[in-house]
């Protein structure tokens, strides 16, 4: 368990580590560059660097918290990566399932193994399904997010690389906005935010406004025309 330094979230999770890019927000992929460092460092966890790897043992790690925490999964993956076997996903899932005094956060870029895995998964209350729309190249990815058994379905737009004024945020019940940061981040424009928060107002969506990212993020901070906006779904 790490204490997460990700506004929206508590505790991170890592029973998967690695991952491969697949879609334009993983072109400065800040999991790919940790890695590599930890890698550095010795950290027995990334010895095999960004390539997928299951760490069985940290599998029950959730059973050892004895307060409740909103716990984001596989910070440093993704639970539905090509490379994992269906079992260990289950097994993650059926964690979740037995933890239920902590909520649980799994997002995805990979909805297509999330919907052929979906009838398999038991989708217990505390379990939030989301998946990253960067650009409007992948709306259709709400569209798989709706068809699973979550509760709670959420989007994360970071970061957001293109207006999404086409995006359904039918039955959506979180929306997460945020700008990329670091030496080679791209552009975000203040309309595409504005656009983002009225629809999900229109749809009484909750909407997380995380930050508008940049080389200075600390710098550039996380106000909206003079306002934060850090809404979380009902339960």
């Amino acid at each position: 368990m790490g204490i997460s330094k990700i506004e929206w979230t508590e505790v991170t999770w890592n029973p998967i580590t690695g991952c491969s890019k697949i879609s334009d927000g993983c072109i400065n992929c800040y999991a790919a560059a940790f890695a590599k460092r930890l890698k550095a460092m010795g950290n027995i966890r990334y010895k095999n660097g960004f390539q997928p790897t299951v760490h069985e043992d940290l599998i029950d790690l959730p059973f050892q918290w004895k307060t409740p925490k909103r716990v984001f999964v596989n910070s440093m993956s993704d639970i539905f990566h090509e490379q994992i076997p269906d079992k260990y996903i289950l097994q993650i899932f059926e964690t979740m399932n037995q933890c239920r005094q902590h909520e649980f956060q799994v997002l995805t870029k990979r909805p297509e193994r999330l919907s052929s895995l979906n009838d398999k998964i038991v989708w217990t209350d505390n379990i939030w399904m989301g998946v990253t729309i960067e650009s409007d190249k992948y709306l259709n990815r709400a569209d798989m997010l709706r068809n699973c058994g979550a509760r709670i379905k959420f989007i994360s737009a970071e970061p957001l690389l293109s207006r999404l004024n086409n995006l359904n945020l039918t039955d959506i019940d979180w929306l997460i906005v945020g700008g990329e940061s670091g030496p080679h981040c791209r552009p975000i424009k203040k309309e595409w935010v504005e656009e983002l928060l009225d629809l999900a107002k229109y749809n009484n969506t909750a909407f997380f406004f995380k930050q508008w990212g940049g080389f200075n993020k600390k710098k550039n901070g996380k106000l909206l025309n003079g306002k934060i906006y850090q809404d979380y779904p009902n339960k």
